[in-house]
């Protein structure tokens, strides 16, 4: 049996949170607006100023669902959460890898290969897809770079030279990004990735998708027992999650960019949906937030066959099969980790 684990995301400014029964009120202007029963509820998204009361703060843990608190734009800022899940020899096992530079390595290449592959394969669709309104000829230069890219990874000997040929990847496909946005051109122009802040409209909603995707990467990570903030590719840092970071790389080109293609495609989203704030930082109105969050959600209702597990299951269910995987790699029960691979 398979429990789906649901997240709660409150953007409404203003909002009150709190515990009434075994439920999560929800109040905005001093009205309820919803309540929902904590035994449904994995964890709790709170974007700028909401408020969660003490008592509902308190119990969460009790069900083991995790509060998570953002500014407005979606900049990560504090997190409250129960007792470390997970059996101790596996965290150690964790740390053992993460503290060997070869170890490192190795698992590293799994999450890069993943990432450059299904960057390929998001372009190598467009092509396919939309061949007659894109320049492909462009696109089939970035495809054959990241094909070779990823054989050359077979050879990598440290993390840093692994980095390099991860960001010479991501410049490439990135640059033929605008490519792929087929509708609304003038409005959503893409130049490249800018975040902290971003600076045009795609980057916003990038930025805001991908820490969206960041969140759901700490929970399944925290699910099956891993330290979220001990990672491989990315290195240790003071408030970094950084095998969060690791994990969220191979879903990054067909899970989060697609769903902004889709919406600035489908013409769901206009210029008008953004501001510019005094710091010339680019942001989504409120109603757009909730537009690409409700988006987010439907696409984790999509249903995929896992190809390694030979599954049928939903996309948030993915999040936590992979979480899985790895972790059984870590503890040495498979011989390799099986990214995702989109096709």
């Amino acid at each position: 049996m398979q429990r789906f684990l649901n997240t709660l995301y409150v953007t409404t400014q203003k909002t009150y949170l709190h515990k009434k029964g075994e439920a999560v009120e929800v109040i905005i202007d001093d009205k309820v607006i919803a309540s929902i029963p904590m035994i449904n509820l994995d964890s709790i998204v709170c974007f700028g100023n909401i408020y969660v009361s003490p008592f509902l703060l308190g119990a969460c843990p009790e069900y083991n669902i995790t509060i998570s608190f953002l500014s407005e734009t979606g900049k990560y800022l504090a997190r409250v959460q129960g007792p470390v899940a997970g059996n101790v020899l596996l965290r150690k096992q964790q740390y053992r890898i993460s503290d060997d530079k070869e170890k490192s390595l190795e698992v590293a290449k799994f999450f890069i290969i993943g990432k450059i592959a299904n960057q390929k394969t998001v372009l190598q669709r467009a092509v396919r897809d939309h061949g007659n309104k894109i320049d492909s000829e462009k696109a089939k230069k970035v495809i054959y770079k990241l094909n070779r890219n990823i054989d050359k990874i077979e050879t990598v000997k440290d993390l840093d030279k692994l980095r390099g040929i991860e960001g010479e990847s991501a410049e490439d496909y990135f640059s033929v990004f605008d490519e792929l946005i087929t509708s609304q051109k003038d409005d959503f122009k893409f130049t490249g990735r800018n975040r902290r802040p971003p600076l045009d409209n795609v980057n916003a909603m990038l930025s805001y998708t991908y820490t969206l995707l960041y969140h759901d990467m700490i929970s399944a990570l925290e699910c099956v027992g891993l330290d979220p903030a001990v990672g491989f590719m990315h290195r240790d840092r003071p408030g970094r999650l950084s095998l969060a970071l690791d994990l969220m790389e191979e879903f990054r080109a067909f899970f989060a960019d697609r769903i902004v293609l889709s919406l600035i495609n489908r013409n769901e989203v206009s210029k008008d949906d953004f501001e510019i704030t005094a710091s010339g930082a680019v942001i989504m109105n409120e109603e757009t937030r909730k537009k690409l969050i409700s988006t987010y959600q439907k696409k984790k209702e999509s249903v995929i066959t896992h190809p390694f597990v030979e599954k049928k299951m939903h996309m948030a269910i993915l999040f936590h099969t992979q979480a899985r995987l790895l972790a059984r790699f870590i503890r040495g029960d498979i011989d390799g980790y099986p990214v995702y691979l989109w096709k």
